[in-house]
């Protein structure tokens, strides 16, 4: 399978933060969801795939290319949107797209004026006069408007009200209908990704804690929920996190499966989410509420 971006053993190093051995891919027509918790790494990711930062170590190739290397080339066949996008705050948006078209060879005034319309936004104000959905909105309509082969969005869906959040994310599903382009969606709302993801890279700590297809996540891991005389050792050993309490125990696990044999009709396993896993991943071990 053909990869449109392929990362090695990366490194970026900061005092008090390491992003350490980061190792993942996305398939050609695919979109990956990129998860985890504030600090964890993610937009580092971002910047060094876009080579907005220098790595210390490893390799990042786009289109089978280095990123470095070959960056200009690179970048015209990548669409990027912020979760804070900035332009030049006194400029109308026509006059703001007429500066950005010359830099992408494959720019469409069609599409632009097209994805404009259907996104009701008004060319001739000026992009301090738009709110923060909209700043959004035209961000959106300029990734779209030169053929993008790889769009990356940090959390492109922020601030935005849930009839565009769903309009955008129906959209994004219909552009890799042609199984052409990819999409890196970096986010804090798993429940877009359940909706359209095909793969979940999840990082904590500057660490990959799995990079897999959603559909692998969601049908292996669990909600285990029963009482605190049934925690014994084996069942801790299949909790990856747990919460403790007065009446019982909440964990997550990634072996549903083994879970359910192993505790039969004396607990609960529920299939869990994204929001699930990392909540326990990221707190369940955290105070003294954490598993024994």
């Amino acid at each position: 399978m053909e990869n449109v971006l392929e990362i090695q053993n990366l490194r970026k190093e900061y005092e008090g933060f390491t992003l350490s051995d980061v190792s993942f891919s996305i398939p050609k027509g695919y979109i990956m969801g990129l998860i985890g918790p504030n600090g964890a790494g993610k937009t580092t990711i971002i910047k060094l795939i876009l080579n907005l930062i220098l790595r210390d170590a490893g390799e990042i190739q786009i289109f089978g290319r280095d990123n470095r290397a070959d960056e200009i080339s690179i970048k015209d066949r990548i669409g990027f949107v912020h979760d804070a996008p900035i332009f030049y705050d006194y400029l109308s948006l026509q006059k703001i797209a007429s500066i950005i078209r010359p830099f992408y060879s494959r720019w469409d005034d069609e599409i632009f004026t097209r994805l404009s319309g259907e996104f009701e936004l008004s060319l001739k104000k000026k992009f301090k006069d738009l709110s923060r959905g909209m700043k959004m909105k035209f961000a959106l309509v300029l990734a779209f408007s030169h053929h993008a082969d790889f769009i990356i969005m940090d959390e492109p869906t922020s601030g935005l009200d849930p009839v565009f959040r769903r309009e955008l994310l129906e959209r994004l599903s219909e552009m890799l209908q042609d199984e052409e382009k990819s999409i890196l969606f970096s986010t804090h709302i798993t429940s877009d990704l359940e909706r359209i993801a095909d793969y979940i890279t999840f990082i904590k700590d500057g660490k990959i804690v799995f990079s897999t297809s959603k559909d692998e996540i969601l049908d292996q891991w669990g909600v285990v929920r029963g009482g605190n005389d049934q925690l014994n050792p084996e069942v801790q050993s299949l909790l990856q996190g747990c919460r403790v309490g007065e009446f019982g125990f909440e964990g997550i696990t990634s072996d549903a499966a083994s879970a359910r044999r192993l505790l039969n009709d004396r607990a609960v396993v529920e299939r869990a989410t994204l929001d699930d896993i990392m909540f326990f991943i990221v707190k369940g071990k955290d105070g003294d509420h954490g598993c024994p």
